[in-house]
């Protein structure tokens, strides 16, 4: 996640719709008005960056369908905001790295157990320790013990959790409940550079570093029985989030291609406010190659949680001797990415490549992309928080203003570099352990990053979420083990 945008930028005029929307009205080069879901604090926590700036920009991009939209865990990103949600007309409109990000398919999983809170009563030093000792984490985490050949990669990168499934690292049942099957259709791995293969070839099973963690939560509330049960859900019910993506493949796929459209933009006559937001339209080559290469990495991303999903069933098995742990997938979603999909615009269905950086989708009942399982309560939308306080699940509701998008997490309030000046002398090992949450990660400088309060409180964005009707809570869960990078 990039260091935050200057406190001095100047961001557009923002006028209040109603208690959770924020109009930035069409002006200057925009083609449309900016919509922000946030409620008064969060406005607040909002302007002290460059990110209404940045919707702004993306409102002033060729081909733009509805509202440059910004969820309120938003914040300062690499053209985009990080929130940020825009949908572009296939014949007009364009597609962009910056409004997918570096790290494509960041996403997280949620695992469900078998298992209550108290059978974590007298071996959560052990869980831990295996889970910590059985995924690699940090800069640069690799696997010794599994590595791609060349040969690998078209599989991987055109079949995603498939691909792990097939070869024994998984349950079939585990792709069925992924945003798109755990495969995003229409990768090339023609389009990969020979750079990112070799980035990527030990890091599947990974974690990486800064926010991507592994977390043991226990089910603390429900607030939609229903949903719970048709999820899965029960209150005191242990269960697991992975947060993770493409690694180092992905980071290299964003960088190969920003190059590329940089190109692009002047090439196609594409004026842009801000060179962070270089493209090029959909339907020529240049677009066409990054949403080949964008699928590609984000079908990695889908393997690498699966590879991850193994794991911790290997260490419930055999660290913990738990055969009956019952660990299954409740859902796997994307924040990062750009899809083609179909929406409603002005009584009409139109298909449109929505961007979603740092955003999720949400997809509401009865929509034939949802799981049966879950398809009477809508898509579940995984919102983690920070390692101190809660996450949430939620269920997607119709959201047709945001293209069935919600938030993805809590949503920074400082940079990397002022959360470790802020920090002072405090032991963030012994604040959590305060709280009964114990954490281990591979870097000193990840924790000095990561404490709790460089976040928004991820209770006020989700509760902005339901407020604007973009998604409804369905439990919230606590944090118990936490492995960071």
């Amino acid at each position: 996640m990039a260091e935050q945008g200057p406190s001095n930028a100047k961001n557009p005029e923002v006028e209040r719709v109603d208690d959770f929307r924020w109009r930035i009205r069409r002006h200057g080069a925009m083609r449309t008005d900016g919509m922000v879901y946030a409620s008064d604090v969060l406005m607040a926590q909002i302007r002290k960056d460059a990110s209404l700036a940045q919707v702004a920009n993306v409102a002033c991009l060729p081909g733009i369908v509805g509202a440059s939209a910004a969820m309120p865990d938003m914040h300062w990103g690499y053209g985009f905001p990080i929130g940020g949600v825009a949908a572009f007309d296939l014949e007009e409109g364009v597609i962009s790295p910056g409004g997918v990000g570096y790290d494509i398919n960041c996403g997280v999983r949620l695992l469900g157990t078998a298992l209550g809170r108290e059978d974590l009563d007298g071996v959560k030093d052990k869980l831990l320790a295996g889970l910590f000792r059985n995924i690699p984490a940090g800069v640069g985490s690799a696997r010794k013990d599994f590595k791609l050949s060349r040969g690998d990669y078209p599989g991987v990168l055109a079949q995603g959790s498939a691909w792990a499934v097939a070869r024994g690292y998984g349950e079939p049942a585990d792709s069925e409940f992924a945003e798109e099957g755990g495969c995003i259709r229409g990768a090339d791995p023609e389009a990969v550079s020979d750079r990112a293969y070799q980035r990527g070839h030990d890091q599947l099973g990974t974690l990486g570093s800064g926010n991507h963690f592994v977390e043991v939560d226990y089910v603390q509330e429900i607030f939609d029985p229903a949903a719970a049960e048709a999820f899965g859900l029960a209150a005191g019910q242990v269960v697991i989030f992975i947060h993770s993506g493409s690694r180092g493949l992905g980071h290299q796929v964003c960088e190969d291609y920003i190059q590329r459209m940089l190109k692009a933009s002047r090439k196609y006559g594409i004026e842009l406010p801000d060179k962070q937001l270089c493209c090029a339209p959909i339907k020529s080559f240049e677009g066409k190659q990054y949403l080949g290469a964008m699928a590609a990495a984000a079908n990695y991303a889908f393997a690498n949680r699966q590879l991850i999903t193994h794991f911790v069933r290997e260490t419930f098995e055999k660290n913990l001797g738990m055969p009956n742990h019952g660990v299954r997938v409740v859902y796997d979603i994307c924040h990062n990415i750009a899809k083609i999909e179909r929406h409603p615009v002005g009584g009409k269905e139109l298909e449109l490549c929505v961007h979603r950086k740092g955003a999720t989708r949400a997809f509401g009942p009865g929509h034939p992309s949802v799981p049966a399982r879950y398809r009477a309560f809508g898509q579940p939308v995984l919102v983690p928080g920070d390692m101190g306080r809660c996450s949430y699940v939620l269920a997607g509701h119709k959201g047709e203003e945001t293209f069935s998008s919600s938030c993805h997490g809590a949503g920074r309030v400082m940079g990397r570099n002022e959360a470790r000046r802020q920090l002072g002398n405090r032991s963030i090992e012994k604040d959590l352990a305060a709280r009964n949450i114990i954490v281990r990660a591979q870097s000193r400088k990840t924790l000095e990053e990561e404490y709790p309060e460089v976040y928004k409180d991820v209770s006020s964005v989700v509760d902005a979420v339901e407020g604007a009707g973009l998604a409804r809570k369905v439990a919230r869960l606590k944090p118990v083990l936490v492995i960071k990078g």
